[in-house]
């Protein structure tokens, strides 16, 4: 039968979908600077990193996350917290990384995210073998009972083949894709525990996928914590709490409003952070960098950092596999995009052409 979600565009839904496109479009006419992008994109990532996790009720504050990940912890008491803060911001590095492979999702993306945001490791971790069952932690009432264990492997397949469907046919916008694979992951609840994070982590992959990545410099998270009743209450709908008496057919088209509610006040936040930004005496390199292409322009983050990299580093930062990240070098060598800086076969390194540099400089 497949996924078949229920659902409709309200206004306020449409209205949201044509501020995401015009902040989108904004942002993208914005003068290009590496070393603010990648500010941004770091800021960005410890946001979502930091309430994606309070969300889930950890515990620990903004400018303690920025120490967790900086490898500065040490809370006491807090031992749990500080895991699942790294987890989480290693699973949505894993995340931009999956999507530089530009290729279908599949089911192992997904376990693997979850393997990560929930126990730190970097390989799939299986669904659930038994009965789930989401009670209030207040009095024990049951608030929800996912499908048995036995569906959960046919529901997940016909989940990811929506949604690669969806991406390639381009029927349906970016954030409504976003949007109802997000509720129907949290709806077919496959873990045990952390189901909320690897949700959200779905839905930041699809719109990087999907070309709403927005310089990797936005962070929905924050919206969601910051109106956590609201995204509980449109997580919750249908007649019952059951997912086979009405739970899977119900309509969520207000979770689908939510969503992209929540993603048009991100995205108007960054352009307005990216306009400030740009304009605080920073020249426009449009000149020179608007002719990269999107990875070269990415690659440029890594030479703010370190002027010469090797073929690896450059492979680590951007999510590309050893030999793939050696052909882009020789490539971009080829293109006058990278120089040589070290010929050496065994220690072969590379550094921006002088064009690039002396504007990145």
């Amino acid at each position: 039968m497949g996924f078949k979600p229920n659902y409709s565009l309200t206004p306020e839904t449409a209205k949201a979908l044509m501020a995401i496109e015009s902040a989108r479009a904004a942002v993208d006419r914005l003068p290009i600077h590496p070393q603010l992008i990648a500010s941004l994109r770091e800021s960005a990532r410890l946001l979502s990193t930091h309430y994606s996790t309070q969300i889930e009720g950890n515990r620990l504050t903004l400018p303690e996350v920025e120490q967790v990940v900086a490898g500065q912890g040490g809370f006491p008491g807090r031992e749990r917290d500080e895991k699942e803060v790294r987890n989480y911001y290693l699973a949505l590095e894993q995340a931009e990384a999956t999507v530089m492979l530009k290729r279908a999702l599949t089911e192992e993306d997904i376990q693997t995210l979850h393997g990560l945001a929930f126990e730190g490791k970097a390989s799939p971790t299986p669904y659930q073998d038994g009965q789930n069952v989401i009670r209030n932690s207040g009095d024990g009432r049951m608030v929800y009972m996912p499908p048995e264990a036995k569906e959960v492997p046919v529901l997940m397949r016909e989940l990811i083949e929506w949604i690669n469907h969806e991406i390639e046919v381009q029927r349906l916008p970016a954030p409504v894709i976003a949007a109802l694979a997000h509720y129907q992951f949290a709806t077919i609840h496959p873990y045990y525990d952390g189901n909320g994070r690897t949700s959200r982590l779905l839905a930041t992959l699809i719109l990087h996928r999907c070309g709403y990545g927005l310089k990797g410099i936005y962070s929905l998270e924050e919206y969601y914590a910051r109106h956590l009743r609201s995204y509980y209450d449109a997580l919750a709908v249908g007649p019952s709490h059951n997912y086979h008496l009405g739970r899977a057919e119900a309509d969520v088209s207000g979770f689908v409003q939510y969503f992209c509610e929540g993603m048009a006040d991100a995205f108007l936040n960054v352009r307005a952070r990216a306009e400030q930004s740009s304009g605080d005496g920073i020249r426009d390199k449009g000149s020179v960098m608007r002719d990269l292409r999107p990875l070269q322009r990415q690659a440029l983050g890594l030479f703010a950092q370190s002027k010469i990299v090797t073929a690896n580093e450059l492979g680590a930062y951007l999510g590309l596999a050893p030999r793939q990240a050696r052909e882009t070098c020789a490539k971009w060598v080829e293109e006058g995009f990278l120089a040589v800086a070290n010929p050496s076969k065994k220690a072969r390194s590379y550094r921006l052409a002088e064009r690039y540099e002396n504007e990145l400089t």
